[in-house]
């Protein structure tokens, strides 16, 4: 965890070289970031796999008390959000696992990872993070839902978003759901978004609230419609070596009726993009991470991120 004492940097002076790894080729596909705090997350680890093919098998295998490890085979489609407890790993089988119609809740629950499915169609969110640390969503593929794509909010906190691909979708990742939370969100809310491909979606990737500091680096934007990054509400985000492309707003303070963060913009790269929107005071990181040169990113995260990729 962050001490209460920890350095607040302000924009002009932030630098983290000390934190970074840079790379020569591929970033790896191990868990980075918020994710491995507050004592890492494990999932289900080490316990025998289950393997699921049909909805009540699903919800009953996710909602069991101890470590699972519940491996979904085909596609299922879920009648409502299904709550996923603690300490499960929920994994696709092969390239075709899919979930559609609902979602996953991850709701008062610790230690989660989600990874190598695909979700489409659903009807509220795909994966809804509430009231909950150490979760890992990883992998996945995300296409045509209706609400958030994977939305965190309520106190949650580390989690880690990572080598995710988002198509056709409009609400693609939301941060802190209200400005009125605070009492419940200030000093969580901390996520890193590393090497997702965000291909021709509309709007928050992420839009953050409170959330300080928050890291999205790495990641690529093909065709975001509306804008890439939102830092509203005594937000703190970084903005860190991610690849823009055909993206008129690549991130900006201030959304709707939110009042405008804190976002340090730093080493990105722009292909027929604007240039951003920075300013304010962001907090530093705890971690180290290992960093693509944000030239090559497209290429990285297009060869790697999705269901079916890790």
């Amino acid at each position: 965890m962050i001490p209460k004492h920890a350095k607040i940097v302000c924009v002009a002076a932030l630098f983290f070289s000390a934190l970074t790894v840079p790379q020569a080729g591929a970033a790896p596909f191990g868990l980075v970031g918020w994710a491995t705090q507050g004592g890492g997350t494990t999932g289900g680890g080490a316990a025998a796999p289950v393997t699921v093919t049909t909805a009540a098998a699903f919800a009953a295998a996710v909602q069991k008390s101890g470590a699972s490890v519940v491996r979904v085979s085909g596609t299922i489609s879920l009648p409502s959000m299904t709550k996923v407890a603690s300490n499960k790993t929920v994994e696709g089988v092969g390239s075709g696992a899919t979930i559609t119609g609902q979602g996953l809740n991850i709701t008062n629950a610790s230690n989660v990872i989600v990874r190598n499915l695909s979700f489409r169609d659903w009807g509220d969110d795909a994966i809804n993070v509430q009231y909950s640390t150490r979760v890992w969503i990883d992998h996945n593929s995300f296409t045509h839902g209706y609400d958030g794509a994977v939305d965190i909010k309520r106190a949650s906190d580390y989690v880690t978003v990572s080598w995710n691909k988002f198509t056709s979708h409009n609400k693609t990742m939301l941060l802190g759901h209200s400005d009125g939370n605070g009492s419940e969100d200030r000093g969580k809310l901390r996520v890193t978004y590393h090497h997702n491909w965000f291909a021709g979606t509309q709007q928050r990737h992420p839009r953050v609230r409170f959330g300080n500091p928050v890291h999205v680096y790495n990641n690529y934007y093909g065709g975001v419609t509306d804008y890439g990054v939102a830092s509203t509400v005594e937000a703190g985000v970084l903005v860190e070596g991610n690849y823009f492309e055909n993206t008129k707003d690549p991130f900006h303070r201030g959304e709707g009726s939110s009042p405008g963060g804190a976002l340090l913009a730093r080493n990105n790269h722009f292909v027929n993009s604007g240039t951003g929107d920075q300013g304010g005071s962001v907090k530093s990181l705890p971690y180290s991470y290992p960093l693509d040169g944000a030239s090559s990113v497209k290429s990285v995260v297009t060869a790697g991120a999705g269901a079916g990729r890790g």
